[in-house]
């Protein structure tokens, strides 16, 4: 206990003073929410890819595909890392940067509004993210239960929330995203060296990497083949290919990740950070999924009820077990690498949410006038009361049960009804506004439903991760559908809009070796 104070005190002192240090860098809108568009690579990368992976991730999921799909649970974490990553980067990251600066755009309800000329598509999708980011911010709070119970006995779990979201709130609302992508660097180097030593000494346990691998391969599960567990696909390929869907596409339609690509500073830094972004998820996404392959090596640890096959206390309880017998040293790497991972999280959840709501729903129509001094602070204080929301449903999850089934289609609902609207805005001149509301009524709609009337859903269905692929999938397919029968776009509108990638340029001859 000793070792994991002194570390969280010294991470805690830093993170707050890194906050104090970027208030002058905050002073207007586009300083507060955007870093002044002049975020280098490695910040950038590292903000992302801290965003991405959060505790949820290194307890929750690593803990339930690793169980459920063994040492094949490592194809989401490379998943992430290609599709999630580089992908996302390549395909999204330039033409983000460039039409968002054009369209003077801050936010991707803003983006909305400006790119397809409708105020009311502006406003909808600001309520789909208020809406599905609270409880996915909640969610943040959920893996560090199980771990803070294991480096602290006897102290109740609210003061860990309770801590975090203060120092969350310290930091964001000082100095806004610079304060945050700094940060988010420092808390990426952590998670970075902890999931690398915790590997290593989870391995050992059982006789290194061969060891373990063999280990697996008796592990016998009924109605599977002997050695499923350390196969190249698992015991469930359909299920684990939604699963990688999910968790890699889905990025590419969430608000707090693809608001990254606003800030980045110039061309070369998207090159740079395509590279970071992608090794920085392959070690840490990759090492979660993979680390949690092993789980069911612990299994006489973690019991296994009989009946259903599940482990004892639930998939949040395979991680915590793994790692309780670990040394003082590494415990205290583990609380503070899941520290980590979830405010950098929150930070980059509650400063989306809150520049959202002011920018895009407050400002102009509950309050027509609002100069930059009084948007940055309504943003201020709107970051404090979605933490302070997010905390409350933390510790309150077992009163609130119909919120926690919520977080878990959060990223199925933004995903569904954001991501080929977005898509298509970027690439394609012929997206209607009609294609758009049919997206986001679909996305969103049909992951409430499934939330409400589950049961009433096909089998495949019911599980909202394999719901939410097909939100994400049909809106692909939806956007060009509807755009080729509904009222085409204003041509004015939509050229201006794609004006800035042929917009000319002149460069210096080391920057470039085209012909004179």
């Amino acid at each position: 206990m000793a070792w994991t104070i002194g570390l969280l005190v010294v991470f805690f002192a830093v993170t707050v003073g890194v906050g104090i240090y970027c208030k002058r860098h905050s002073t207007d809108v586009s300083g507060f929410v955007l870093g002044g568009r002049s975020v280098g690579p490695w910040l950038t990368a590292f903000a992302y890819g801290t965003s991405y992976f959060s505790a949820v991730i290194f307890v929750g999921y690593a803990g339930q595909f690793g169980w459920k799909f063994g040492i094949a649970s490592t194809w989401i974490g490379i998943g992430n890392a290609v599709i999630g990553s580089l992908m996302a980067w390549v395909i999204l990251g330039r033409r983000t940067r460039l039409m968002s600066q054009h369209l003077k755009t801050a936010t991707m309800p803003e983006f909305f509004g400006k790119r397809f000329d409708s105020t009311a598509l502006k406003i909808a999708a600001s309520i789909i993210v208020f809406i599905f980011l609270i409880p996915y911010t909640a969610s943040l709070y959920n893996g560090l239960s199980r771990l803070f119970d294991m480096a602290f006995p006897g102290v109740d779990y609210a003061w860990c929330v309770i801590i975090m979201a203060v120092l969350t709130c310290v930091y964001v609302t000082a100095g806004g995203y610079m304060a945050t992508a700094i940060n988010d660097f420092i808390q990426g180097m952590i998670m970075l060296l902890g999931i690398v030593m915790i590997i290593a000494a989870v391995l050992s346990q059982n006789g290194g990497f061969i060891e373990s691998l063999n280990g697996l391969a008796k592990v016998e599960l009924e109605g599977a083949a002997p050695g499923t567990f350390n196969s190249f696909f698992g015991p469930d390929p359909l299920s684990l290919m939604f699963v990688v869907i999910l968790t890699s596409l889905g990025t590419w339609g969430l608000p707090q990740m693809v608001q990254k690509f606003y800030a980045i500073k110039s061309e070369k830094d998207i090159s740079k950070g395509t590279i970071i972004s992608t090794l920085f998820a392959v070690i840490v996404a990759g090492g979660c999924y993979f680390l949690g392959g092993f789980g069911r090596l612990f299994s006489d640890k973690i019991g296994v009820d009989a009946a259903s096959g599940l482990p004892v206390g639930g998939y949040d309880n395979v991680i915590p077990t793994m790692l309780e017998t670990l040394s003082p040293i590494l415990v205290a790497v583990v609380i503070v690498l899941v520290f980590s991972a979830s405010m950098s999280t929150l930070s980059s959840l509650v400063l989306a949410s809150s520049s959202t709501l002011t920018l895009d729903l407050i400002k102009g129509h509950v309050v027509k006038s609002m100069d930059e001094k009084k948007q940055v602070f309504v943003m201020r204080v709107l970051i404090v009361v979605f933490v302070a929301i997010s905390a409350f449903i933390a510790i309150n999850k077992d009163k609130l049960g119909y919120i926690a089934d919520m977080m878990g289609i959060s990223w199925g609902a933004l995903a569904g009804a954001f991501l080929a609207p977005f898509l298509f805005g970027l690439y394609w001149k012929k997206a209607t506004k009609a294609s758009v509301w049919v997206s986001f009524i679909f996305g969103a709609g049909i992951m409430i439903l499934n939330m409400l009337f589950r049961s009433s859903f096909p089998v495949i269905l019911q599980s909202p991760i394999n719901c939410g692929v097909i939100a994400m999938l049909a809106g692909i397919v939806i956007v060009p559908i509807v755009s080729a029968v509904t009222r085409k776009p204003d041509a004015n509108i939509v050229d201006d809009a794609f004006s800035c990638y042929d917009e000319k340029v002149i460069v210096s001859a080391k920057k470039s070796l085209g012909d004179k």
